[in-house]
């Protein structure tokens, strides 16, 4: 019975949907209406900046953390797990916003794993942000660093329930972003314009032009 109801709470504290209240509150748009038009961090990114996006990524690596947190310390291990798996489904389909779609569980599996495998967690991030400053495509990073995760879980001294939780979530991740794979092997997947903090773009300097024409006396 205390797993389940810790799976409960973690889907509650999973459905929190902070992509999409962060982009209503500050830009008044429902991030489910524009790009992919889920309610993730890379589609908070591509359309509310990145500023945005890196409030959304840490508040939902914080749910995933807090539904584990929660799990460890009533039911252990089991109870993380347990917790985890809620929190997933419930960034998968909050019930915030009536069980609808919501993102593509990424960033909530890095907080899962961050209070179940912390080191392995870590790595899965770092991985993330090198696969997409090599390619721009954070579908492909998202993809590799999931499919990373549970062998890093293993040799850093995870359990096998903790293995097994990763490959699910990998699985989850891979079949969410079925459609991100099909635009990839049609070459038209879309990009991320890469630019550093503080770069801004100055319009070129006007040129110079020489008129020929004498002036009117």
């Amino acid at each position: 019975m205390t797993i389940v109801l810790l799976g409960l709470a973690g889907y509650v504290l999973g459905s929190l949907p902070w992509g999409y209240w962060l982009s209503r509150f500050f830009t008044g748009k429902d991030i489910r209406e524009v790009g992919s038009r889920g309610t993730g961090a890379a589609n908070v990114w591509r359309h509310a900046g990145f500023k945005m996006f890196f409030a959304v990524a840490l508040l939902d690596i914080g749910k995933g953390s807090a539904a584990a947190a929660l799990g460890l310390a009533v039911g252990g291990p089991s109870g993380a797990v347990a917790a985890g798996t809620g929190a997933l489904i419930g960034h998968w389909r909050p019930l915030f916003l009536g069980f609808k779609r919501g993102g593509k569980i990424v960033a909530t599996t890095v907080g899962v794993a961050l209070v179940i495998a912390p080191l392995a967690s870590v790595v899965m991030a770092v991985l993330w942000w090198m696969v997409l400053l090599a390619t721009r495509y954070t579908s492909v990073a998202s993809i590799t660093a999931s499919l990373a995760l549970p062998p890093l879980v293993l040799v850093f001294g995870g359990s096998w329930s903790e293995v097994i939780f990763t490959a699910g979530a990998a699985a989850a991740i891979i079949v969410l972003h079925r459609a991100n794979i099909q635009r990839l092997r049609r070459g038209n997947e879309n990009r991320f314009t890469l630019r550093l903090p503080g770069l801004r773009h100055r319009a070129p300097a006007p040129v110079a032009v020489s008129d020929p024409t004498p002036p009117v006396r």
